[in-house]
């Protein structure tokens, strides 16, 4: 087992040339502002948050379509984070406040016993997130295709990880690492990020959320830097190929497609959306694209691409914090605007 106390002496002491670390992963974003990591790190190793959190990558144009269905009469069903996103106008929070129907919900499976309470009301249910949550949206399509429950369906955002982590590196980023998210590689395994890796020659270390493992997973990268090669320093939960019955049961209910992502445009194949045999439960999720900010000033966009850090925004800490959001970033627990403020940075 690796001596920690060796782990935090070479992180600390690390004196070589300067090497960035991306996580993409909202939870190791909040995990490592919380606990304090980048104070324990030489001033050569550098943590860049990435577009780890579902909440903050989803487009505008998502959060205005869900507006749209609800002024139609339909019932919206969603997480509570989503609630206080704006579109180009609007959120649903503010919709909510002048009248339209918006349910906040901490499971999916609520809106089953909902559907089946108000069988004439429309429900809508704001699918969103990551390879994480894919499967629990599979789950909810098969207990309401075995339950006949017709009144459901979902506008979904489904985003994949691999696709935009190799855009960012096309870009020609400057990344040297990747803190590879541990959720996520439950479901997918940690082999899905090796063909990124050997093509960039970079470094990808899986890691749990405790700062014992986040030290040891940020020094495996450090000492691999220039390396095209993936380590799993997660395999209490993570194994090579993943959840095979969870992947199994995405691909009976979803396709690839291409995504939106908020400030990054059109991603090719990092999306998921219902195949066309389940169509009768999709709310209209196609051509969903970016639309503009509902604050310009707003640099939430740089923030999920490393460009910025979240301090570089003019709004930061000014006009944008958790309680009066300008972007996306402050809304969630898991963006990066969000987890600077409340560490106190």
């Amino acid at each position: 087992m690796m001596d920690l106390s060796s782990v935090k002496k070479y992180l600390r002491e690390y004196d070589k040339a300067d090497i960035n670390i991306m996580e993409v992963c909202g939870s190791h974003t909040a995990a490592i502002r919380k606990l304090g990591i980048p104070s324990l790190l030489s001033e050569h190793i550098h943590l860049i948050s990435g577009p780890g959190c579902p909440v903050c990558v989803t487009a505008s144009a998502y959060i205005d379509k869900l507006l749209q269905l609800a002024e139609a009469g339909k019932c919206i069903v969603t997480f509570g984070d989503l609630i206080r996103v704006m579109g180009s106008t609007s959120s649903l929070s503010i919709e909510k406040g002048r009248g339209a129907r918006v349910e906040v919900v901490y499971s999916p499976f609520d809106l089953v016993k909902m559907a089946k309470a108000e069988p004439n009301t429309p429900f809508i249910f704001a699918a969103i997130g990551f390879e994480t949550t894919t499967p629990i949206y599979a789950l909810l399509l098969e207990q309401l295709i075995a339950e006949n429950i017709h009144n459901v369906q979902l506008l979904t955002a489904l985003k994949t990880m691999p696709p935009v982590i190799e855009h960012l590196c096309a870009l020609g980023a400057p990344i040297n690492g990747f803190l590879a998210p541990g959720h996520v590689s439950v479901v997918t395994g940690s082999d899905i990020f090796l063909p990124i890796a050997k093509k960039y020659h970079l470094p990808f270390g899986v890691s749990g959320f405790s700062g014992e493992e986040l030290l040891v997973a940020i020094y495996g990268i450090v000492r691999a830097k220039d390396k095209g090669c993936v380590m799993n320093f997660y395999p209490s939960v993570v194994w090579a190929k993943g959840n095979q019955k969870a992947q199994e049961c995405v691909q009976k209910y979803f396709v690839k497609t291409d995504a939106a992502w908020r400030g990054m445009g059109i991603i090719s194949d990092s999306g998921l959306k219902i195949r066309e045999e389940y169509s009768i439960y999709d709310a209209g999720s196609d051509n969903l694209i970016e639309d503009k900010k509902s604050n310009q000033a707003c640099r939430c966009d740089e923030v999920l691409m490393g460009t910025i850090s979240p301090a570089q925004c003019p709004l930061y800490k000014k006009v944008c914090n958790p309680l009066n959001p300008q972007g996306a970033c402050m809304v969630s627990s898991e963006g990066s605007c969000h987890a600077y403020y409340t560490s106190g940075l």
